[in-house]
């Protein structure tokens, strides 16, 4: 599996990232330890990470991930070497209290949560440090419409991609990154980094999957424009692209108790638990099976070999879990499949948006 750059930066990674939000909640440290000796082993060197994990976010596994991360790293010396390490620093506190004081997100509390993510990883340099979610108001995890009656920005984006170039300047960060953002944002902050010779940001970190494909309505032209390197996360849609919840829906008789969907209330609330998106999964995973490929391995192979995303990051709770998404690495899927899958999107467009 060849590398591929990151923007402009200098960071070259696998096409496929180990997403890790899972440790620390589904995932014990021993599993969360031999799933990251496993992904190592098979080639992947991209694991992602945030200060907010793990998953559903709570005051008590607050840095849990990072932890078990750091922990796994202290245990093996060389393995830093070998790794593109990614966190991200929270935006405005979305019920979470516990992440920061206060509703915002100000140079000083960039500067805070990255030097407590260093201390978690126990590493001296974050590779990629991104903005989890955008400081000031964007629709986003679910939401359609922008409303600026509800804009509370406190900080400028210029004030943060200042906290961010000092964080590179002092060599605690080696590029940076935006995520949940949206297209006028990955703009201003290329714009305002040029402008003054600021870090430029190298990676957009949005969902991207077949039933949100909110990235192909115009954020797909500015990235391509602005040298920006898309990071696909959520490509199976939480399990809908899995096929597990073809039969029982996400919360009825029969659902999968460990699905996310399944056993975290706050997950059904947004995008994920739509009735609107598990209809269109199934449609989706109907069609992989009539070509012959399980549904897991087609959603994948579609965000695999999709000219817009650098790199997709899967998430698993078992090593089991990661053999089957790397195995889809090598899935190439014919013109006629992906006229149908395209098909099903301009009736369904994007439910999971």
């Amino acid at each position: 599996m060849q590398t591929i750059q990151l923007g402009q930066s200098n960071l070259q990674v696998t096409p496929i990232c180990l997403g890790t939000m899972t440790f620390g909640e589904q995932v014990n440290e021993r599993d969360a330890h031999a799933i990251m000796d496993r992904a190592l082993e098979r080639g992947i060197n991209f694991l992602d990470t945030a200060e907010m994990y793990s998953v559903p976010a709570r005051k008590e596994t607050f840095g849990a991930t990072e932890t078990i991360i750091g922990r796994w790293l202290a245990a093996r010396p060389g393995v830093r070497q070998k790794i593109v390490l990614a966190s991200k620093v929270a935006g405005p506190s979305r019920g979470m209290p516990w992440v920061r004081a206060g509703g915002g997100m100000t140079p000083a509390d960039i500067v805070a949560s990255c030097e407590g993510s260093l201390r978690r990883l126990q590493t001296e340099a974050i590779d990629l440090y991104q903005i989890h979610w955008p400081e000031r108001n964007v629709p986003a995890f679910g939401q359609i419409y922008y409303d600026p009656a509800k804009e509370r920005t406190q900080t400028s984006i210029h004030e943060q991609l200042q906290a961010l170039d000092q964080l590179v300047r002092q060599g605690k960060v080696r590029a940076i990154g935006l995520s949940n953002e949206s297209p006028y944002g990955v703009h201003e902050f290329v714009r305002l980094a040029e402008q003054h010779g600021l870090a430029r940001v190298a990676t957009v970190q949005n969902p991207y999957c077949l039933v949100s494909r909110g990235v192909d309505n115009g954020l797909d032209e500015t990235m391509h424009r602005l040298g920006v390197s898309l990071l696909a996360y959520s490509p199976l849609a939480f399990g809908l692209l899995t096929g597990k919840y073809d039969e029982s829906g996400t919360t009825g008789a029969g659902a999968p108790s460990d699905g996310r969907i399944a056993r975290f209330e706050s997950v059904r609330a947004q995008r994920w638990g739509r009735a609107e998106a598990l209809a269109a999964a199934r449609r989706y995973n109907a069609l992989a099976r009539e070509h012959g490929l399980s549904p897991t391995r087609m959603a994948l192979a579609w965000c695999y070999r999709n000219w817009r995303v650098a790199s997709t990051i899967i998430g698993v709770t078992s090593v089991a879990q990661l053999e089957e998404d790397l195995d889809a690495w090598n899935t190439e899927l014919s013109p006629q499949l992906l006229s149908a899958i395209d098909q099903i999107r301009w009736e369904l467009r994007d439910p999971a948006a």
